[in-house]
């Protein structure tokens, strides 16, 4: 079993560093899409949400008898930072943005139904139920971004259309 532990410790880590990327590419995104209050005020709450997650991630570690990578982590925090900052230079970056959280969603979603049967796998209960509070939390997200991104990306269609009008008539 000592393996399949160092496995999902490793596995802890990497969850850990996904959840930093998350808050770093989410902070990155929420100073820039004020124009779309809704959106921002999920953005916030996600922010603390992935905060909380990562916590619980770091409690799992400490369960383990181990911590965080700060290597990995720092390189999540990176790949974060780079993701938001290419939508900068694109006009529809609120749809680009909503589409790709909605693809990160799903690859938390994964990671964590793996992380679960690993825990499960080498007897630790108590990490796998708190995983699942994470895995819920992530398919809430992901929900209410497949609801809303339609109506996101006519909205943002529509306010392109009317400011294309305006600069008409002028």
């Amino acid at each position: 079993m000592a393996n399949s532990k160092d496995t999902l410790t490793d596995w802890l880590r990497d969850a850990y560093a996904m959840e930093s990327q998350a808050v770093e590419m989410l902070e990155r995104q929420a100073e820039r899409i004020k124009n779309y209050p809704e959106v921002l005020a999920k953005v916030q709450e996600h922010i603390e949400v992935s905060n909380r997650q990562a916590d619980r991630l770091k409690q799992c570690l400490q369960r383990l008898g181990t911590d965080t990578s700060a290597i990995k982590t720092g390189v999540a925090m990176l790949i974060g930072n780079a993701q938001s900052l290419s939508g900068i230079i694109t006009s529809d970056e609120i749809v680009k943005a909503a589409v790709f959280n909605y693809s990160f969603e799903h690859f938390e979603i994964a990671n964590y139904r793996s992380l679960i049967a690993a825990a499960e796998q080498v007897g630790e209960p108590e990490i796998a139920r708190m995983l699942q509070q994470s895995l819920n939390e992530e398919l809430e997200m992901a929900g209410w971004l497949e609801q809303r991104l339609p109506q996101l990306t006519k909205t943002y269609l529509e306010r392109k259309e009317t400011a294309g009008v305006a600069e008409a008539k002028r």
